[in-house]
């Protein structure tokens, strides 16, 4: 098992969601629910401590890869995240999502905290700071309407010019 005792936390997201948390759990940890509300990507978690976490994108390929930290049902969802781009890990070390849902009268609220093995610099963190927000946008939207909007973004440049700095190649992108 991996050790994430002193990873750090460096972004944090908090939303408020009508449903019940058992909803919501199922929506977090269903590779069907996913899908809808993650742009067409498929999450997959093998539901016990200690189980695997993979996302595939739309084309069936491997995207993410993880394990399943903590699985406290529907309390506490905990999963590295590690992005299979060659050299990502290697060269910023682990990330690990954690998704926690507390009551809050007639919703819940969900925090999302992305933490990192080692402190990440603004640009890198842009990537997900501006994904983050419409995954849980999308993700209140189908639980709350049954529909999840289809949100167009464009990619994350600062962070996608931090990484080939450093030497990342992003897949699908010119060197």
């Amino acid at each position: 098992m991996t050790n994430v005792s002193g990873w750090v936390p460096q972004t944090i997201y908090t939303i408020y969601i009508a449903a019940p948390a058992e909803r919501v759990w199922e929506a977090l940890t269903s590779p069907e629910f996913s899908r809808q509300y993650f742009s067409g990507y498929t999450v997959t978690i093998e539901p016990r401590r200690g189980g695997t976490l993979t996302m595939t994108a739309p084309d069936g390929s491997l995207h993410i890869g993880g394990e399943v930290i903590d699985w406290n049902p529907p309390r506490r969802l905990s999963v590295t995240w590690n992005v299979g781009w060659p050299g990502l890990v290697e060269a910023l070390g682990g990330t690990l999502v954690t998704y926690e849902i507390e009551p809050a009268g007639d919703a819940v609220r969900l925090t999302m905290t992305e933490a990192h093995e080692h402190p990440l610099d603004d640009d890198i963190l842009s990537g997900g700071q501006q994904g983050w927000p419409a995954i849980l946008s999308a993700l209140k939207s189908l639980l709350e309407t049954g529909t999840a909007p289809k949100i167009t973004m464009q990619p994350p440049m600062r962070m996608i010019a931090a990484l080939k700095r450093r030497g990342i190649r992003i897949p699908g992108l010119p060197d």
